[in-house]
């Protein structure tokens, strides 16, 4: 359900409980939250967390501050943490739960890019905050992943996630980060001001805590004067803003004035949430695109005329499932309303026609084979039953010859797809044979004897690869390349072990799940799939031990930040880490070894924290140095 049609629900529900007078037992409006399901251990919260009330109108806003001075302030779109310090030190940190209770997440927050492990305050310190991962490292991650279908779906989702593995290696990869947004503590005495040097308003609390390390949510003072011009401030910066956000703020800057108004048995009344109203644009359906995938799934997406929204020309938006496309009842010509989700993912809001002619197709758009529905988890989702699909085929190839994976040059989609129709390629072997069309493809539009000989010096640098790169190369469902290191670590590069490993012993390695485990044995399990594997393994040779190096690094872990110079990324340099050895995590803490910077001198955070714990920064050469022995 999206946000714009929940939020619609409950506005109706709270609406239907003032008529009537009647609130049942488990209706939204007096229950925080849901059961924590997770395996991490739980804490319950010392106060309850109560969530906001909200609105979608300045005007609203303006009424409750009155002549009063608030703090408006971005809401975060991630996962609440609450942190304990004591003696300066972290001591606990705890995710919101349902509000009374919690997941202790204390090792993972440790692994926050931003969070100071130490702080000069050596009183009790509780805070509240957001960890959310930012755009820009949302991007990045997702831009490593070759596999669509294994791609993130948004940045609060995968901090959610990230922030509640088992594995905080897994955390630390995620680039998570934590923004502070109040402090924990009773209105203070004068003498207790002096003694703590944080003070009884919401900006000097923001402050102190920001002397203290802390990176805080960005607030402003406001009035019922000023109110309007920054909350239209806060809008046009939505756009380039890098950290997710879902709406505002608005607190009394005045804390004891707050506190005195006490809650209701689901709200504060100390501060308000302003939810953007989304803008709506209403237009016509013309079709329903059936988009195939690798794994067989066959994605929904609408297209309607064009129709201008949040300031960009929007004509498609994702419908996700069968189930949602029947719930909105669609069809042909239907007038719709469209909007972009938190301003940016376009989204069908409604269907003012319902005409409900929508037919799912029985054939595969791609292949002409047959269809399925399948019910997962209570949703209805379409699959191509033809193992043999182009779509799949084109996928998988794609996925094959990625950076990543054998890392093919020259390979695009759209040249895979002129192979594949020419017949040049069948399977996966069958890369490794393109010289028998040399005079075909030289000939093709796009193509030329040096391309042809860029491609084909390409396809002979990649017979020789890791067996991590390999194995991640097959495509095997939730198999990414960190599983496939990991894998192939635990046992020790036997690959024939790897393939016949039962999935008891794969639920054994540290970040392999059940599902993980149950697709590794399936795949290596499947004839078909053995038989590609076959062919392949005639072609290509594995990295072999002693062709990475003495082993200078071993068991040293680095943190790598900024550019670089001698390598041609960061995943460059990594790689050669891990060859000589070595560990490469995303955040500095006390298992790190060393910092590589090329900025030695910088004031970053990592920079800052690699001082404060007597982590060594090391510029590229002075790496080399160290890696060459």
């Amino acid at each position: 359900m999206s946000n714009l049609e929940y939020d619609k629900l409950y506005d109706e529900l709270v609406r239907l409980e003032k008529e009537t007078g009647i609130v049942l037992a488990n209706s939204p409006t007096v229950n925080v939250g849901y059961e924590v399901l997770s395996e991490l251990p739980k804490q319950p919260h010392p106060s309850p967390m109560l969530s906001l009330d909200k609105t979608k109108e300045v005007s609203v806003l303006a009424d409750w501050l009155g002549s009063h001075e608030g703090v408006l302030s971005w809401k975060l779109d991630g996962l609440t943490v609450v942190l304990t310090y004591e003696n300066g030190e972290l001591l606990n940190a705890v995710t919101r739960g349902n509000g009374e209770i919690g997941e202790v997440i204390t090792n993972n927050a440790r692994t926050f890019e931003n969070l100071p492990r130490r702080i000069p305050y050596k009183g009790n310190l509780v805070i509240r905050g957001e960890a959310v991962i930012k755009y820009s490292d949302f991007n990045k991650m997702n831009d490593e992943l070759a596999d669509a279908e294994g791609k993130y779906k948004n940045p609060r989702n995968l901090c959610s996630g990230s922030v509640r593995q088992l594995n905080n290696e897994i955390t630390a990869k995620r680039h998570v980060n934590f923004y502070a947004f109040s402090m924990v503590a009773d209105v203070l005495s004068d003498d207790q001001i002096s003694e703590s040097g944080f003070d009884n308003t919401m900006t000097g609390r923001f402050s102190w805590l920001a002397k203290q390390g802390f990176d805080v949510v960005e607030h402003y003072i406001v009035t019922g004067n000023t109110l309007e011009e920054q909350v239209m401030e806060f809008a046009n910066k939505i756009s380039e803003n890098d950290v997710p956000s879902d709406g505002l703020v608005l607190s009394f800057n005045d804390i004891a004035y707050g506190k005195s108004l006490g809650t209701t048995a689901k709200f504060p009344r100390d501060s308000i949430a302003f939810k953007w109203a989304d803008e709506l644009a209403e237009t016509t359906l013309l079709s329903v695109e059936w988009s195939p995938s690798r794994t067989g799934l066959i994605n929904p997406v609408a297209i309607f005329s064009p129709v201008e929204l949040e300031g960009t020309t929007v004509s498609r938006a994702s419908l996700h499932n069968v189930s949602i496309l029947r719930a909105l009842r669609l069809g042909l010509n239907d007038r719709i309303t469209v909007y972009k989700a938190n301003m940016i993912i376009p989204q069908v809001a409604e269907n003012l026609t319902g005409s409900d002619n929508l037919e799912i197709p029985g054939r595969c758009p791609a292949c002409d084979g047959e269809t399925t529905l399948q019910d997962e988890n209570g949703v209805q989702v379409l699959y191509c039953k033809n193992p043999d699909c182009p779509a799949k085929q084109i996928k998988g190839f794609a996925h094959f010859v990625s950076r990543n994976a054998m890392n093919i040059e020259g390979l695009s989609e759209a040249t895979l797809e002129k192979f594949i129709d020419r017949g040049f390629i069948h399977t996966f072997s069958d890369l490794f044979h393109l010289d028998r069309y040399k005079d075909d493809i030289v000939e093709m539009e796009g193509f030329g004897e040096k391309s042809y000989d860029n491609l084909i010096a390409s396809i002979e640098a990649a017979r020789t690869v890791s067996m991590a790169k390999f194995i991640y190369s097959l495509g095997i469902a939730g198999i990414g390349l960190a599983n496939a290191k990991v894998i192939v670590s635990h046992f020790n590069g036997d690959f024939n072990e790897i393939v016949n490993a039962e999935a008891d012993e794969l639920t054994s390695i540290d970040g392999i799940g059940e599902v993980l485990a149950k697709a590794f044995y399936e795949f290596f399990r499947d004839e078909r799939k053995k038989g590609v594997i076959e062919e392949l393994l005639k072609e290509i040779n594995f990295e072999k031990e002693e062709e990475r190096g003495e082993q200078t690094l071993k068991d040293k872990v680095f943190v790598i930040t900024g550019s670089v110079e001698k390598f041609t990324n960061r995943n460059e340099l990594k790689d050669y880490i891990e060859k000589l050895g070595g560990k490469v995590t995303g955040s500095v803490s006390n298992n790190t070894d060393y910092l590589i910077n090329n900025d030695v001198t910088s004031g970053s955070s990592k920079n800052k924290k690699a001082r404060e714990l007597n982590i060594p920064i090391l510029s590229e050469d002075d790496f080399m140095k160290l890696a060459e022995g």
